[in-house]
């Protein structure tokens, strides 16, 4: 058994782990999908988690890795992503309940080049409204606790509120976020 511990570890540890066969990806999404369940109703970081497709995804890779064609060090590694961003037949609020039934028709070219590169789409992450708000806060779709202090709803800073939350909790080495005015910096700070 692996003394790395996902909901702590790097992207740079998970890719060594599964590079020396420490860890599979399969392992890795497991613990991450289990941390998630045990604290998302508390933290509310996600819009959705994917855990059907992430656990597909995580079997796949992890059969082409132990047969030798690992794609890069990013093979196997999970990922969230901010619900802004695009995946095609899959809903994209942008954090609004104007949108909330919204279908993508295309998938953005960041999620093309994360899935080129081998990650794992875990899910997407709250935002604020439209990604206008540098608290991070959401009234129509619910704000993220910063899970520091998650008993005193202390703002996670936004606008990538959700995935500040989700890399500070644990639930995925990284996520992508948007920035135009700090979207990304603030949750970064907020969130440590």
């Amino acid at each position: 058994m692996s003394q790395l511990d996902p909901a702590i570890a790097s992207v740079s540890e998970m890719s060594a782990a599964i590079g020396n066969g420490e860890l599979s990806p399969v392992d890795i999404v497991d613990a991450l999908l289990a941390r998630i369940r045990e604290r998302e109703t508390q933290l509310h970081a996600f819009v959705s988690v994917y855990e059907a497709d992430a656990r597909l995804a995580a079997e796949g890779a992890d059969r082409a890795i132990r047969s030798g064609h690992r794609i890069g060090p990013l093979h196997g590694i999970p990922i969230a992503l901010k619900d802004l961003v695009e995946i095609k037949g899959r809903v994209t609020t942008g954090g609004s309940r104007a949108w909330e039934k919204r279908i993508s028709g295309t998938t953005a070219t960041i999620v093309q080049r994360l899935i080129g590169a081998g990650m794992i789409i875990l899910g997407k992450t709250h935002t604020a409204e439209f990604a206008m708000g540098a608290w991070g806060t959401n009234t129509h779709m619910g704000t993220p606790r910063n899970p520091w202090d998650a008993a005193v709803h202390r703002v996670p800073g936004g606008s990538s509120s959700g995935s500040g939350v989700a890399v500070a909790a644990g639930f995925v080495p990284a996520a992508i976020g948007t920035d135009t005015g700090g979207s990304v910096r603030m949750p970064a700070a907020f969130c440590g």
